[in-house]
């Protein structure tokens, strides 16, 4: 059986060209290494060093084994963090950046929560409804809508199913009626809202999309949630942003024979590395949350 030590006796070896140098790094004798370096070789029935009194060098086998060996222990320490990880205790900056609605009305309070839970991490707040690019803004992890198209980034889970439902006011509906089909939206005021940069009116429902148009617009998608609630028209949002409204009676879900576009909700991280203890309580946390929100 291999031995753990004997691999990473290995990979000191390598990089230093010498198993008296090694030995002196992990403070032990040179035989200890040479015969560290044996028993490997026993085991995996091949020599992995050439060596001669002056010199020391992998032969192809060892060059060919060196990443498998690099892989297995990297793959050892990340599990000793992760198993730290679940009960260490939190610590440092997490710069969280998300949209504005969302941000503000259902992650506020979450974060708030999980903040007093772990009284050692500081937490920066950013929220726009611009995307967040994680290389160049100063962001951990971005808590974003959408299905991750760029294979760059990691996306964690929150609320795959979530999905966009027409949404007004009791008060709307009572004074214009309500939509039966989606060309029906053409003759109602439909609040309008910047997406990505631009004016988000083409609305998809079922296998139609239509081309909404409206008297009222805003570059921050909480404002026509808000105008929605005030009677003013109807609104195409996410049932997260909107599903508190939904049972307090503030709004009603309009159309439900034509659902709307999937709308998924993730945790996204620049590169994997980015998953720290921190991004992964995190997403544990605000999964747990989510769920509670989950149409029956």
């Amino acid at each position: 059986m291999i031995r753990i030590d004997d691999l990473g006796l290995f990979l000191r070896s390598a990089a230093l060209g010498s198993f008296t140098a090694a030995a002196h790094e992990a403070d032990l004798l040179p035989g200890q290494v040479a015969a560290a370096i044996k028993r490997l070789e026993r085991e995996l029935n091949v020599r992995l060093f050439a060596r001669t009194t002056r010199s020391l060098r992998l032969t192809a086998e060892g060059e060919q084994y060196l990443p498998t060996a690099l892989s297995v222990l990297e793959a050892l320490k990340q599990g000793r963090e992760n198993l730290r990880g679940e009960n260490a205790r939190l610590q440092g900056v997490l710069q969280v950046s998300a949209p504005s609605d969302l941000g503000r009305n259902v992650l506020l309070p979450w974060l708030s929560a999980f903040r007093r839970e772990h009284p050692a991490l500081s937490l920066r707040f950013f929220l726009s409804d611009q995307v967040a690019d994680l290389f160049r803004d100063p962001v951990d992890v971005a808590i974003r809508y959408g299905l991750n198209e760029d294979a760059n980034y990691i996306a964690l889970p929150l609320a795959p199913w979530n999905r966009r439902v027409l949404v007004a006011s009791p008060d709307y509906v009572a004074r214009n009626g309500s939509p039966q089909a989606p060309e029906d939206l053409l003759d109602h005021a439909c609040l309008l809202y910047l997406q990505n940069g631009r004016i988000y009116d083409k609305w998809n429902l079922g296998h139609r999309t239509v081309q909404v148009s409206g008297p009222l617009f805003s570059d921050d998608a909480d404002i026509a949630r808000r105008w929605a609630i005030e009677g003013e028209g109807i609104a195409y949002k996410s049932w997260l942003d909107v599903s508190a409204d939904v049972m307090a009676g503030r709004l009603v879900v309009l159309m439900e024979n034509h659902q709307g576009e999937g709308l998924p909700l993730s945790l996204v991280c620049a590169h994997r590395k980015q998953v720290s203890p921190a991004v992964s309580r995190l997403h544990a946390w605000l999964t747990s949350q989510f769920v509670t929100l989950k149409p029956v």
